[in-house]
């Protein structure tokens, strides 16, 4: 079993668990809302995606966006998972991505939507 993200205590008291589908899409969240630097021991972990909230949408910055985020998933977690394509989306003050992966245990392939907001 694998720990729960984010990090709190089961019904009995303990440390909660999930499944291997709900781990990968824990990492995934992980490495998208860190921003780099965060990390003690991995100070390049992370996408640095929540400073782009208040950046100003273009085409350009999107496209430069979902190819940074793309190569750090595969750079991270590609031992687990295949990136097929991501999108992300800025709006006023939410951003959101999809992740489209194959799970490469499994070979299922998942969609996978996050938010946040500074709201």
């Amino acid at each position: 079993m694998n720990i729960d993200y984010p990090f709190h205590f089961d019904h009995r008291g303990r440390t909660a668990t999930t499944g291997e589908d709900d781990h990968i899409r824990d990492m995934i969240e992980q490495f998208l809302f860190t921003n780099a630097g965060e990390r003690v021991n991995r100070p390049d972990f992370g996408s640095g995606l929540l400073q782009m909230i208040f950046a100003p949408n273009s085409p350009e910055l999107a496209a430069a966006l979902q190819f940074t985020v793309q190569a750090g998933l595969q750079r991270w977690l590609g031992d687990v998972i295949e990136v097929r394509t991501v999108e992300v989306t800025s709006e006023e003050a939410t951003l959101r991505v999809v992740v489209n992966y194959l799970v490469r245990r499994t070979q299922e392939t998942r969609v996978a939507t996050f938010s946040r907001s500074t709201s």
